[in-house]
């Protein structure tokens, strides 16, 4: 089998207009995925052990199932709920991506907000503020840091674990490729994906960059 260089640099073009579904999903997941992740931390913190149980529980689950079957769950079940909405494969992707993204979320903010320094939440109440003070202005900052590591490897996982949105119809870069591999009848199969890995690896290497341009910015305004 011989290698197209041609050829891959044409997939290449091809496949990255769809790169816009992958970063849809990665970003609805990351975002609402934060939101739902710090909410389940405050109730593994908290001292309400019904809350606290729920998001334990909640965690196991979602970090135990594997993305595929938790994508098949999440669309069979809530198409056979709402049969007319079996279209939107989108939502069900964003929501699937959102679950383990927020089970993870948690855990890594949970980890992060105890390795704080309990100092630092007595000496902001030393000094007047308030317990909500306290966490908005001292210890989220502070967690945050501490997390951002992990953080951007969460999203390098949901671009990966995105790509078996293919699985139930949608097409974004992955369900692109494949398309293309079908309708060439595999001839180009090795530029094909060969270009697709490069695409993702590309990514990956960005996202890397950004997290560690902001480690070192954080780590300047946190020296001064």
């Amino acid at each position: 089998m011989h290698f197209r260089i041609k050829s891959f640099f044409l997939y290449i073009i091809k496949l990255l207009p769809y790169l816009k579904t992958t970063f849809i999903y990665v970003l609805v997941a990351l975002l609402i995925g934060i939101i739902l992740g710090l909410i389940l931390t405050v109730f593994k913190l908290g001292k309400n052990p019904a809350l606290r149980t729920v998001s334990i529980v909640y965690t196991a689950i979602f970090r135990s199932v594997p993305p595929v079957v938790l994508l098949f769950l999440v669309y069979y079940g809530l198409t056979a709920i709402a049969p007319g909405n079996s279209q939107n494969r989108l939502f069900y992707v964003c929501v699937t991506l959102t679950l383990l993204s927020s089970a993870s979320i948690s855990e890594i903010m949970r980890s992060s907000y105890c390795s704080v320094p309990h100092g630092q939440y007595e000496a902001g109440a030393s000094i007047g503020l308030t317990n909500f003070q306290v966490v908005r202005r001292i210890m989220l900052p502070q967690a945050f840091y501490f997390a951002l590591p992990n953080l951007s490897s969460i999203i390098i996982g949901l671009l990966k674990d995105g790509s078996l949105a293919f699985t139930i119809g949608l097409v974004d870069v992955f369900g692109k490729a494949n398309l293309l591999n079908n309708t060439s009848y595999s001839k180009y199969v090795l530029e094909i994906y060969t270009a697709l890995a490069v695409i993702y690896w590309f990514l990956a290497i960005i996202i890397e960059k950004l997290s560690a341009l902001l480690d070192s910015a954080l780590s300047k305004d946190k020296a001064k």
